[in-house]
C-alpha cells in the first residue's frame, strides 16, 4: 500500500531536476504576473512538464504559492547575510542591511516585496502562502529590533519597528511612485535614528 504523501512531505523532499524547473516557472510567474492570474497549466507548460508532473511533485497550487515565497525568503535572507556579516558592528549592519535592500530591489524586485505582493492577492486567511509572508515580516521586524539592540540603543523596540517601516516604506516608494533614492533616504534616516536613540 502506498502511503499518502502530505504537503510537509513534498516539502522537505529535495527538489527533483523536473520540480526545480517548476518552481523557476513559478517564481518567475507568480512574481512578474501575480498568483491569481497564473494557472497551473501556464506552469506546467513553461516548466515543459505536464501539469500532472506539476501536481505529483508539490500537490496543489496553494503548497507551489508557499514553496516559491520560502524560496525567494531563504535567497533573500542568504543575500542578506553576505552582506551584513563581513560588517563588524551593529549599527553598521543597520546601514548594510538597507544597502542589500537596494541591490535585491534592482536585481531580483522590480515589482518590489514578493510577501507583500502575495499576501495582498491570497484573500484565505488559512492559505499556506499567507503564513509564509507573514512569518518572513515577523523575522524582518526581529531582525531590526536585534541590530538596534545590539548596537546599544535606547528602547530597541520601538526603534526596530521603526527601522522596519523604514524598510518596508523604502520598498514601495521605488517600486510604486518610482523614487530612486528611496532606500538610501531611509538608511540615511535609520542612522539618524541610532544617533537619536543613543547608539554610539
Amino acid at each position: 500500500m502506498t502511503a499518502t504523501r502530505t504537503p510537509q512531505d513534498r516539502a522537505a523532499r529535495p527538489l527533483t531536476p523536473a520540480a526545480r524547473r517548476i518552481l523557476d516557472a513559478a517564481e518567475d510567474l507568480f512574481y512578474t504576473r501575480g498568483i491569481n492570474t497564473v494557472g497551473m497549466d501556464l506552469v506546467a507548460e513553461r516548466a515543459g512538464v505536464t501539469k500532472k508532473t506539476v501536481y505529483d511533485r508539490f500537490g496543489s497550487k496553494a503548497a507551489l504559492v508557499a514553496r516559491y515565497l520560502r524560496a525567494r525568503d531563504e535567497r533573500w535572507r542568504a543575500h542578506l547575510e553576505s552582506r551584513t556579516e563581513p560588517v563588524p558592528d551593529p549599527r553598521g549592519r543597520v546601514a548594510a542591511t538597507f544597502d542589500a535592500l537596494e541591490e535585491w530591489l534592482e536585481r531580483d524586485g522590480p515589482r518590489g516585496c514578493a510577501m507583500v505582493n502575495a499576501y495582498a492577492e491570497l484573500a484565505d486567511p488559512g492559505h499556506p502562502g499567507r503564513a509564509v509572508a507573514e512569518g518572513q515580516k515577523r523575522w524582518l521586524r526581529e531582525l531590526y529590533t536585534g541590530l538596534a539592540r545590539e548596537a546599544g540603543a535606547r528602547d530597541p523596540g520601538p526603534l526596530g519597528d521603526t527601522l522596519t517601516m523604514l524598510h518596508e516604506g523604502a520598498v514601495l516608494a521605488r517600486t510604486v511612485t518610482g523614487v530612486p533614492d528611496a532606500v538610501r533616504t531611509a538608511r540615511a534616516a535609520a542612522d539618524a535614528l541610532l544617533t537619536a536613540h543613543g547608539a554610539p
